[in-house]
């Protein structure tokens, strides 16, 4: 005959591994939102980047990027490029590394220029088709 003793502390156990499986879940939470907020941040870096560096084209490719990395350093990511196409500024950047081991590290690239040739505008030769490559410091 078995006793009614047998269950106790089983809701103990059932109650420990519900709690411990919310806290995981939670966890993975906080890390997906950390995530994809870093992603967003990386994102508007880039467009806002891009259009400091287009809209300091005429001061040439060199300061104009140096204010691409002004934005990005104030939105704490880092520029991994700045380069001309045309008189388009290209920006790429990226953001720090997530939580979690292994998962990317978010990066975003964004494009800005004139919608079209003005003469007060920079032309192509005073920009050139090199990429800048991001002061050091």
């Amino acid at each position: 005959m078995v006793s009614g003793h047998s269950d106790r502390g089983a809701a103990t156990i059932w109650t420990a591994l519900v709690v411990t499986a919310l806290t995981v879940l939670a966890t993975l939470a906080v890390c997906l939102a950390a995530a994809v907020t870093a992603r967003h941040r990386a994102e508007s870096a880039a467009d806002l980047g891009a259009l400091a560096a287009a809209s300091h084209a005429s001061e040439g490719p060199i300061e104009a990027c140096e204010r691409a990395k002004w934005v990005a350093d104030r939105m704490a990511v880092r520029l991994m490029t700045c380069r001309w196409q045309n008189l388009d500024a290209l920006v790429e950047v990226e953001a720090p590394t997530p939580p979690l081991a292994g998962w990317p590290k978010p990066a975003a690239h964004a494009r800005a220029g004139p919608a079209t040739n003005s003469p007060s505008r920079a032309t192509t030769a005073d920009l050139g088709n090199t990429p800048v490559r991001p002061p050091q410091g």
